[in-house]
C-alpha cells in the first residue's frame, strides 16, 4: 500500500486500535508522516500492546506532536523515563513531561531537581508554570522553595504556585499567601481566597 496517501495509512493504523490487530498498528511506527506514527502510538496504547522499546523511541522521534503523543500514553505505564525531556529544545514537550511527570508522582531527587529547574530558568512561561504545576502535585518538600520562588513569576506563573502551596504547610507557606491576598493581579488574588477563604 505505499500509493496510499498519509491520511488513508493513518486510518488504517487508527481503525486496527479498535479491531485488536496491533500488527497493522505497529507498521505505522516507523511511517514517514509524523501523523500516521502518532495514531500508530495511540492505538498500540488502546491495545496495551505498546512494547517498551518502541516507547522509547517515540520518546525521541524527531517530531514533538509525536514525542508528546509518547509521553501521554506514558501515564499508562511506569516504564519509559521520560525526565529527560525536561531539557527538550521543543517548549511544549516540555510542558507535556512536567505534566506526565505530575500525574506519575515521581519523587525522585533527579525529577524534582530538574522540574524545579524548569520551574526557574525556563524561557518558556507555560513549561515553568507546568513545572510548578507538577511540583505541587508530587508535593515533595523538595520542590517547595522552587513553588515558593514561583509566586514572584509572571501571573499565571503566581496563580499556580499559589494553588500548588496546597500540598504544603509553615510559616513560608502561610506568608506566600498572605502576600498573594494583595497581589496585582485578580486571578492571583482568586486563587488564594479559593483555597483559604475572604480574609477576615
Amino acid at each position: 500500500m505505499a500509493n496510499d496517501s498519509a491520511a488513508e495509512r493513518r486510518t488504517r493504523v487508527a481503525v486496527a486500535g479498535h479491531d485488536n490487530d496491533p500488527d497493522t498498528a505497529r507498521s505505522g511506527l516507523d511511517d514517514d508522516d509524523s501523523i500516521v506514527r502518532i495514531a500508530a502510538l495511540r492505538s498500540l496504547g488502546r491495545l496495551q500492546d505498546l512494547q517498551i522499546n518502541e516507547h522509547t523511541e517515540a520518546l525521541r522521534d524527531p517530531s514533538p506532536p509525536v514525542r508528546i503523543a509518547a509521553l501521554e500514553l506514558a501515564l499508562l505505564s511506569k516504564g519509559p523515563e521520560i525526565a529527560s525531556l525536561l531539557d527538550d529544545e521543543e517548549p511544549m514537550v516540555v510542558e507535556s513531561a512536567a505534566w506526565a511527570l505530575g500525574e506519575r508522582g515521581d519523587h525522585t531527587t533527579s525529577t524534582i531537581d530538574r522540574l524545579a529547574a524548569v520551574a526557574g530558568a525556563h524561557d518558556d512561561p507555560l513549561a515553568r508554570e507546568a513545572a510548578v504545576a507538577a511540583l505541587g502535585a508530587i508535593g515533595d518538600e523538595r520542590g517547595l522553595p522552587a513553588i515558593l520562588a514561583a509566586t514572584t513569576d509572571k501571573p499565571a506563573v503566581r496563580r499556580r504556585a499559589i494553588i500548588s502551596l496546597a500540598a504544603f504547610e509553615g510559616p513560608e507557606v502561610d506568608a506566600a499567601w498572605e502576600r498573594a491576598r494583595t497581589d496585582r493581579d485578580r486571578q492571583v488574588r482568586d486563587a488564594v481566597e479559593e483555597l483559604l477563604g475572604p480574609e477576615t
